[in-house]
Formats: structure tokens, C-alpha cells, sequence
């Protein structure tokens, strides 16, 4: 019994580790090159209520595991456009941060717009968000456990838009765990500051 509550017992800090080192529990920091001025323009120049805010931190946690994944990103959210916010979650649990805020601490930026989005359900999908502020992180979810009533941040993104996902095509399921990089999967890329470059906006995405 004792064997079995010590391996019970390093399951739970493995899970806890592995949870820290996950881009999206890293409050990644500002990195010269990339000044607000640049980029707040170009992404309200796209962005819309319910969208997603994809970014890469720029810390050693945050750089190890884009190299490990050989994926760009580390952190995701949902833009609350009423009171110019994303919602996020991160070690804080789920909360509201200012979109500058949010921002400033991108090393590069994705917007994405889901594919259920729509004037009518854009609304529903941000309400629900809302309605997990207050919750812890998950730290289990990222490995495919997952806590009930706990958050990691692309569940934030993905379960807000959950109840318009029933036509989702069977050739493109939504898995059990999502990192932030592949939020494109399910929207489209409407703004990429490095493809794109910091400040220019194709007429055709600002239109």
C-alpha cells in the first residue's frame, strides 16, 4: 500500500512538473523587436469578438518546448472585443488581461478566427468564456487527464466555441489535448506578425 500511495504520489509532481514546463503556464516576458506600437495596430485592424490571440512567449521554458514540439507558439486566448480583453489562463487560473497588456509579452502573434464564428455566435462564445473566469488551471489537461471544471489556456479557447461544434467534419476531429500551435487547425490565420511583418495588414484582411 505504502509502494502505491509514493507512486500515486510522483504521478501527481511529474504531472505537476510537466504542467510548469507547458508553454502555457509561463508568463512569458517582452522581448526588444517587438515593440506594442508595431503590432496593437495591425491585430485590432482584424481582430473580432471570440477570436483567438495565439502567442510565443519568450522565456527559457517557453523557448525549450518550441524546439522540443518544433511548434511557434506557446499561449492562447479569446478576445473579449466589449471590454478589450483576452481571456487567458495560466498559473493564475483563468482571468481577464488587457489586450496592450497581453501583447506586449509576444514574441510573435497569431489571430484566428474560429470556424464557428458568426455575428450570432460570436456573443455565446465569449458569454461562456467569461463563465470560466475564476477557475484553476488545468494542469492535468495537457497531458490528456485533465480536472473537471479546470482550464489550460487553448481549453479556454477551444470549449468556449464547444457548443457550435457539433458539425465539425469527422475528417477534422478535435483531439483530446490541443496546444496552442494548432488552434489553426479549427479557424483561419487572419494575422501573422512575423509572415506578415509588424505593422503591414493586407488590404484584403483589414477590409
Amino acid at each position: 500500500m505504502k509502494n502505491i500511495k509514493l507512486t500515486v504520489f510522483f504521478q501527481i509532481v511529474l504531472i505537476i512538473i510537466m504542467g510548469q514546463l507547458l508553454g502555457c503556464t509561463v508568463k512569458a516576458i517582452h522581448r526588444e523587436g517587438q515593440p506594442l506600437e508595431e503590432t496593437i495596430g495591425p491585430v485590432r485592424a482584424v481582430i473580432e469578438h471570440g477570436d483567438w490571440l495565439v502567442i510565443r512567449g519568450t522565456t527559457g521554458p517557453d523557448n525549450f518546448i518550441g524546439s522540443v514540439t518544433n511548434m511557434p507558439f506557446s499561449h492562447s486566448s479569446i478576445y473579449d472585443a466589449e471590454n478589450d480583453q483576452v481571456i487567458e489562463s495560466d498559473r493564475q487560473g483563468v482571468h481577464v488581461t488587457p489586450l496592450t497588456d497581453y501583447l506586449s509579452h509576444a514574441a510573435r502573434i497569431w489571430v484566428i478566427k474560429p470556424m464557428w464564428a458568426t455575428p450570432e455566435t460570436r456573443p455565446l462564445a465569449v458569454e461562456l468564456a467569461r463563465s470560466f473566469v475564476g477557475r484553476p488551471y488545468d494542469f492535468t489537461g495537457l497531458i490528456g487527464l485533465g480536472l473537471p471544471d479546470s482550464y489550460y489556456c487553448s481549453e479556454v479557447a477551444m470549449s468556449a466555441w464547444k457548443p457550435f461544434m457539433a458539425k465539425t467534419k469527422k475528417s477534422n476531429p478535435i483531439p483530446l489535448v490541443i496546444s496552442p500551435g494548432r488552434l489553426h487547425h479549427w479557424g483561419r490565420v487572419v494575422y501573422d506578425s512575423m509572415e506578415i511583418g509588424l505593422g503591414k495588414v493586407p488590404e484584403s484582411l483589414s477590409n
